[in-house]
């Protein structure tokens, strides 16, 4: 038996079917709001994050990578491997194509840690990669913001290193422990993001990633828009005159 209401001349009337998924439409779009509600939240940390880490630089020591916040300023000691490089693919940087040079720094405790250099814009092909290369030996301090690897917004984004001899190697949001696969060697957990300041480095002008929080916010009213013009459908649609 369908829902039923009369309201003078106007009669309203909805079969359970379109009642319930109505109500399932609604709890959508209302999930769909609180989570981009709070991933505007987790952004606004992570942007306080970065800012405060601005302020501050400290020394990696023995400390691993993954035991620190994230966008933390460190200063390391070791020397780049500059035959052992990767070129991450599908980077965009200002709306123009390119790649982010990932370069190992062999640390001087042992450990090898992943150092984005920043930023070179794509090359004629992808068959002819850009010269990345670094004949520097000596010990160097090099100071940055720890990282995570950028993720792929699709899954068909991921490409991990080839194998072979060649190098650079180029490669489209791999994971860690593929990078320290191709290169034989261990690697922290996480990747320093070369200071714009700092010398042999490419083009840098870091920022928290992703979207901003004002459009996770604006996401999560289009949502609930969504659920209350689901809500004035459903009422407006079951509307029916009277019957004499």
């Amino acid at each position: 038996m369908p829902l039923a209401l009369k309201f003078g001349q106007v009669r309203w009337s909805a079969s359970w079917g379109m009642t319930l998924l109505t109500l399932a439409a609604m709890v959508s779009f209302i999930e769909l709001g609180r989570w981009q509600w709070h991933r505007a939240a987790e952004k606004r940390a992570l942007r306080a994050a970065f800012n405060v880490s601005s302020a501050t630089v400290g020394e990696l020591g023995a400390h691993a990578t993954g035991e620190l916040a994230r966008y933390a300023q460190i200063r390391v000691h070791g020397h780049y491997d500059g035959e052992h490089q990767f070129l991450l693919d599908n980077i965009s940087y200002r709306g123009r194509a390119g790649y982010e040079v990932l370069t190992p720094l062999l640390l001087d405790d042992g450990r090898t840690l992943l150092v984005n250099r920043g930023w070179l814009p794509l090359t004629r092909s992808r068959a002819e990669l850009p010269y990345v290369g670094l004949d520097l030996k000596a010990s160097l301090s090099v100071t940055g913001r720890v990282d995570l690897l950028p993720v792929a917004g699709i899954a068909l984004g991921h490409a991990p290193p080839p194998p072979g001899p060649q190098w650079p190697k180029l490669t489209s949001f791999p994971v860690m422990d593929e990078l320290s696969t191709a290169l034989g060697a261990r690697l922290e957990s996480r990747l320093l993001l070369l200071n714009a300041d700092e010398p042999l480095g490419f083009a840098r002008d870091w920022q928290p990633e992703g979207l901003g929080p004002a459009r996770h916010v604006s996401y999560a009213i289009q949502w609930w828009s969504f659920s209350a013009l689901a809500l004035l459908l459903y009422g407006l649609l079951n509307r029916r005159p009277a019957l004499p």
